[in-house]
């Protein structure tokens, strides 16, 4: 696991620093014609380039930051470090939008005459090449390393590209009709470079707060987990970020109630390592629900309150059913849609016709989350 992170890290780094040295050039030649040519488009566009610069620049050290081996005080490693990353890129493409509006608008209450040459159409075709081919490469690299800092990265390239095709035409037009658009495609500019900006920011916050693993991915792993063949099913897989591809998570898994310490023991061995071997997760936690073999009562009173509860609309899944005749309790777990216009007055109802079908038993309900 180490090996994998530190060559992923290098390719981040490595993908990074050629889009450094490809924006530093495509600022320094568009602020050269852009000065000369008293273009304010021309002239932001270079100013947005040099954002992306330093945008790399702070993936790289996000980067660095986040391989840093665990210690004392963060025993789960610094990969979060990369979230904070990315948001410092979203606050820099920000700041560049807002200071680019603010001159594109001075130069509409101002305006200023500009002095396009062919030298400047030849320098923005060439940007939006560069742009073309340097966006597609960070979003290529960015997925197939899962690194949302590139992604964001290349995102923002391909919107640079954009942008500097509205330039060129907002200068072939000066050329050939002499009316300049200059300042208008300025805000224009600015417009996508916000867009973006908030974008990127808040994708970032949805990652720190907690944002819904991809289902396929926990379905994946739900499989792995019932390869085993002890196991009637998995429930409850939370999983918790520390970084791109580094997740922690528990899980419930049913088995037959006549299995023993040891076997439940070695089971649980099993299909952590089966999960940490194929899917990269480690489970810390795995809880056991009973599923009775031995008493058909408590069967046919699984199915009967299973076919109760299901009736019920927005429910996707019970689970975690346990039943005991002598002490008359009941107890199961209830999923339920976050679509429904109000979930506790559905749950609370399941609870009351479970009741009212088993009037001399105790019931034990959770409302349990759907991850």
């Amino acid at each position: 696991m180490q090996k994998t992170e530190l060559s992923r890290d290098a390719v981040i780094i490595r993908t990074s620093v050629i889009g450094i040295l490809a924006n530093v050039l495509l600022s320094a030649f568009k602020a050269t014609v852009g000065l000369l040519a008293h273009s304010i488009a021309m002239t932001l566009d270079a100013v947005n380039n040099l954002s992306d610069a330093i945008s790399s620049i702070v993936t790289i050290a996000g980067t660095k930051l986040a391989g840093r081996m665990p210690d004392k005080k963060h025993p789960l490693g610094h990969g979060r470090i990369e979230y904070l990353g990315t948001m410092v890129v979203a606050a820099i493409v920000l700041y560049a939008g807002i200071t680019a509006l603010v001159e594109s608008i001075k130069k509409i209450v101002q305006p200023q005459p500009a002095n396009h040459t062919w030298v400047t159409l030849a320098v923005l075709a060439a940007a939006i090449a560069v742009k073309l081919v340097l966006g597609t490469y960070y979003k290529r690299v960015g997925k197939a390393v899962n690194s949302g800092s590139l992604i964001a990265s290349g995102t923002d390239a391909l919107y640079d590209a954009i942008l500097s095709g509205s330039v060129l035409v907002s200068t072939l037009i000066y050329l050939w009709t002499g009316v300049s658009l200059e300042a208008y495609v300025g805000v224009l500019i600015s417009a996508f470079i916000l867009k973006a900006g908030f974008g990127m920011m808040r994708e970032t916050v949805n990652e720190l707060l907690g944002r819904r693993v991809d289902p396929e991915f926990l379905e994946e792993i739900r499989q792995v987990i019932c390869e085993e063949p002890a196991v009637h099913g998995a429930y409850d897989l939370i999983l918790h970020s520390y970084g791109p591809e580094r997740y922690i998570g528990s899980v419930h898994v049913e088995v037959d109630d006549t299995m023993t310490a040891d076997e439940i023991d070695l089971m649980e061995r099993r299909i952590a390592d089966r999960v940490y071997q194929q899917k990269g997760v480690l489970l810390a936690g795995i809880g056991i629900y009973s599923h009775n073999t031995t008493d058909d009562a408590v069967g046919a009173l699984r199915e009967a309150v299973t076919r109760i509860v299901l009736r019920h609309e927005g429910v996707l899944q019970i689970h975690g059913f346990y039943a005991d005749v002598e002490k008359k309790t009941i107890g199961f777990d209830v999923i339920l849609d976050y679509s429904l216009p109000d979930r506790h007055a559905v749950f609370a109802q399941i609870q009351k016709d479970v009741q009212a079908a088993y009037p001399d038993y105790t019931i034990h309900m959770t409302m349990d989350i759907d991850f």
